[in-house]
């Protein structure tokens, strides 16, 4: 209600505003005269009938709304009302249709009248009559019925804000939810029940919701029940309340309480993190086959995260190679007096500091204080830390008093029964504490990383193994030959990439002959090392058979296909038509460059078996790639491999590579074989000086395969170190051969060697004239050692045995044998050369043979 301005008396006259209860209730009313016909007709009851009051004034009320089989007890009731008789009650009526006079039908319907005596201005007796609609109460009925199960019945919390926002009403489960009676929260707000900051956003949302109409649904909110403790999460639906003229009166707000939902979503939201990080962890971990690699990957995943704070504590035997982790199988051997057994932290990583933690309140227990990243270190016998490595158990550590760690999980890296470390995992104050859910993340989370650090370790030991193997292969120091001067290089890959075949080899031949040879196995790791040591082998066993270097291939071809067959190279030739052998036997496959070098005529004879092209570098001119014709691979099969002889020129630089040098995966072969050759632009230098500068040139740090680099300058023997004559088929040759001798060893200041040279020349000249046939030719060659040799054109190579007692000849290749350093025989192209080597005065000279070594021979 509002007040009129201006009052009469003590009566305040006040107006019914829009929205009171006659906008819900339908009441009307009417007049009937004296002679029982209506004569006032109001406009609610226009409203309520829907007949203008012209239609009905002067017309009996009974016959315009009344059914037929009514109106005579309605006409007895009209005659007591004016007889002056009040009459209260349901009568049925008919509204007839607009357009339609009144005994046509209508619409029925049910109207409550109060009728009152009156009396008119001549005294005659009429009467008052007030309607109300039944159909409108019945649904006030039925609204107040719905509104009382709401407040009264329902599960959920309602509360009814006025335009003060303070509440006018609540239901029974929200006085239930925060005690006391229904009456007690009238007059409330927000403020009451909520934390200020939660109230403040509540309030803001019924503000909004007051002046622009629109809901808010879902509207969530965080607080306590009164007397609890726990966090409580409520939603809340807000809508603007409206009277039955449209204007505003409050907001009602039906709230429920969602804290079940938010724990399933939390605990739903925490599995969906876990199985992120697991996916993560197997994503992430393991990339490297490195232990410090794959540590620091792990504490990539957890932080942030899992945690704030993580370390991973690797034992020191590991990483130094020893074959098993001292936490093996749990054993109390892991641990000494002092404290656990040596571990050195590997990695470390924080969301919330860049070092460990170290001030007062973060020493661990005893007084531990965390080691930084590479520190060797103990945990104390009887901490927590040290229990998680005897046990293999996850231990939970509490943080200390004024630190900034809440909680720390310490969790054993265990894989294969074998404890290999420890990962510490730490949440600051402020953080959600560990759970159950997260202890087993952390177990899984270390167990996936246990397992690649444990891979790691055993790669890392076959690398090492494998590293030594090829390494012992390889010429130590730095190899030495006539004519030549030598550098080499080798670089193994990486730890990421398992070690190849790759290897080099300078083999001295008789006559100061070199052999150099690179080679490359196709494949990685022990296998390849092992193949690679036996095709060396093979090689330096060759070589000393003194072979033309395109029969060392093919000899080598054979020695490759027999590798991956248990019954060698034969049994590979037998079966290398029948398919189902062949896929039983393991192919290995070989690339590799043999050269032989004669520093008397300072020619080198060059065979390829698919291997990188020989570089040369003359000096004034460009490097050179000789273009050796490129035979098949080693093991292969079936291909002839041809062979180059090239002269080169004094000072010449003469290089073989394999193609780790060259290419890559960032530098195609073309591109890497220019580079090298720009490399080697000015040999000048040092030979040591030129191996580093192409090193330092190329890509060589990739680390996806080996490198063998083997550079040799050429030196040719001087003219004065070599003696060469050609002497007649004759007895008399015999004794030209020690004189020529003689002056030759006297030319070069060689007297002590005389006696010994006479003696042995003679020998080799008597059976070139006894045993072979053509030209003799005598070449004394004098360089580190004295070389002897004799020519001639005779095919059948001598053969050393024991003379019997009875034979008068057969003692002279034993006295060869016996007085000189070493001696043996090689076919030519024209015959056979049979040579002997004797050691320098000033070298170590050998021993000269005793009496019963002489007398042996007779």
């Amino acid at each position: 209600m509002s007040e009129i301005p201006g009052t009469t008396g003590d009566v305040v006259w006040q107006s019914s505003p829009p929205g009171s209860i006659y906008d819900y209730i339908r009441v009307a009313s009417f007049s009937i005269g004296p002679d029982g016909l209506v004569d006032q007709w109001s406009a609610r009851a226009t409203e309520l009938f829907g007949i203008a009051p012209y239609q009905v004034r002067g017309k009996d009320p009974v016959e315009v709304f009344m059914p037929a089989d009514l109106r005579p007890r309605g006409h007895r009731q009209v005659a007591e009302i004016l007889d002056g008789k009040e009459w209260t009650g349901l009568v049925p009526f008919r509204m007839p249709h607009e357009g339609r006079s009144p005994h046509e039908g209508g619409v029925h319907g049910l109207a409550e009248i109060y009728v009152m005596p009156s009396e008119t201005e001549t005294g005659g007796r009429g009467a008052l009559c007030i309607v109300v609609d039944v159909r409108a109460l019945r649904r006030i009925e039925t609204d107040l019925a719905s509104s009382q199960a709401i407040f009264g019945q329902s599960p959920f919390g309602f509360l009814l804000f006025g335009t003060d926002l303070k509440v006018q009403r609540a239901n029974e489960r929200f006085a239930k939810v925060f005690g006391g009676a229904i009456e007690d929260h009238r007059g409330r707000t927000v403020h009451d029940y909520l934390s200020r900051p939660e109230a403040e956003r509540l309030t803001g949302a019924l503000k909004r919701v007051l002046e622009t109409g629109e809901a808010v649904n879902d509207f969530q909110i965080v607080g306590t029940e009164p007397g609890g403790k726990d966090r409580r999460h409520w939603s809340v639906n807000l809508y603007r309340v409206h009277s039955g003229a449209g204007r505003p009166i409050g907001v009602a707000g039906i709230g429920m309480d969602v804290t079940r939902r938010h724990i399933a979503a939390r605990e739903a939201a925490s599995a969906r993190r876990n199985l992120a990080l697991l996916n993560d962890a197997s994503a992430r971990i393991g990339n490297s086959l490195d232990l410090e690699t794959t540590a620091r990957e792990l504490l990539d995943v957890a932080v942030p995260g899992f945690c704030d704070l993580a370390a991973v504590d690797l034992y020191q035997s590991l990483l130094t190679g020893e074959e098993a982790p001292p936490g093996r199988g749990g054993s109390s051997r892991s641990e000494s007096g002092g404290g656990s057994a040596s571990l050195r932290r590997v990695a470390f990583a924080s969301a919330v500091s860049d070092a460990p933690l170290t001030g007062p309140g973060d020493l661990l227990e005893g007084g531990y204080a965390p080691p930084e990243v590479g520190a060797v270190h103990r945990f104390p016998f009887a901490s927590l830390a040290a229990s998680a490595l005897r046990t293999g158990r996850v231990q939970s550590i509490p943080g200390g008093a004024g630190s900034l760690i809440q909680s720390t999980l310490a969790v054993p890296l265990v894989a294969h029964d074998a404890v290999v470390g420890l990962a510490q995992f730490s949440r600051t104050k402020g953080s959600e504490p560990f759970g159950d859910r997260d202890r087993a993340l952390a177990v899984e989370l270390a167990a996936r990383a246990a397992v690649c650090i444990d891979n790691a370790r055993l790669y890392r030991r076959e690398h090492e193994r494998a590293l030594i193997l090829q390494r012992s292969l390889l010429p130590p120091g730095d190899p030495e030959a006539a004519g030549l001067d030598i550098a080499c290089r080798y670089l193994p890959g990486n730890t990421a990439t398992e070690v190849g075949g790759d290897w080099f080899d300078v083999i001295e031949l008789p006559g100061h002959r070199t052999a150099l040879v690179v080679g490359d196995v196709m494949g990685r790791g022990l296998r390849a090392a092992v193949a690679m040591g036996e095709l060396r082998t093979a090689v330096r066993t060759l070589a000393l058979l003194d072979l033309e270097p395109a029969e060392v291939l093919s000899a080598l071809d054979e020695i490759a296909r027999g590798l991956g067959t248990p019954s060698g190279a034969q049994q590979a030739s037998r079966v290398a038509h029948k398919s189902r052998d062949a896929d039983l036997s393991e192919v290995y496959l070989a690339t590799c460059v043999y050269a032989v070098y004669d520093p008397v005529t300072r020619r080198c004879t060059f065979a390829n078996a698919g291997h990188p092209p020989p570089v040369v570098v003359e000096p004034g001119e460009e490097p050179l790639m000789l273009d050796v014709p490129p035979g098949m691979p080693l093991g292969v099969g079936g291909e002839p491999f041809e062979q180059v002889e090239v002269e080169l020129a004094e000072g010449a630089l003469l290089s073989l590579y394999t193609d780790g040098l060259v290419e890559s995966r960032d530098q195609p072969l073309d591109e890497g074989l220019t580079a090298f050759r720009a490399a080697l632009a000015n040999p000048v230098r040092p030979l040591e000086d030129v191996c580093d500068h192409v090193l330092n040139t190329l890509d060589t740090r990739h680390g996806e395969d080996d490198i063998a680099l083997l550079m040799a300058r050429i030196q040719g023997l001087p003219a004065e170190a070599v003696g060469d004559w050609r002497l007649p088929r004759e007895p008399r040759s015999v004794g030209r051969a020690r004189e020529l001798a003689r002056a030759q060893l006297v030319a070069w200041d060689l007297e002590p060697l005389v006696d010994t040279v006479e003696l042995l020349v003679s020998e080799l000249v008597t059976n070139a004239l006894r045993y072979g046939e053509g030209e003799i030719r005598l070449r004394l060659l004098l360089d580190r050692t004295l070389v002897c040799e004799v020519w001639d054109a005779g095919l059948v190579q001598p053969r050393r045995r024991r003379a019997r007692d009875t034979d008068e000849g057969g003692r002279g290749l034993q006295l060869v044998g016996l007085l000189s350093a070493a001696w043996g025989s090689r076919r030519t192209p024209r015959g056979k050369t049979v040579w002997f080597e004797l050691p320098l005065p000033d070298g170590d000279s050998t021993a000269e043979p005793t009496v019963e070594q002489l007398l042996s021979m007779f």
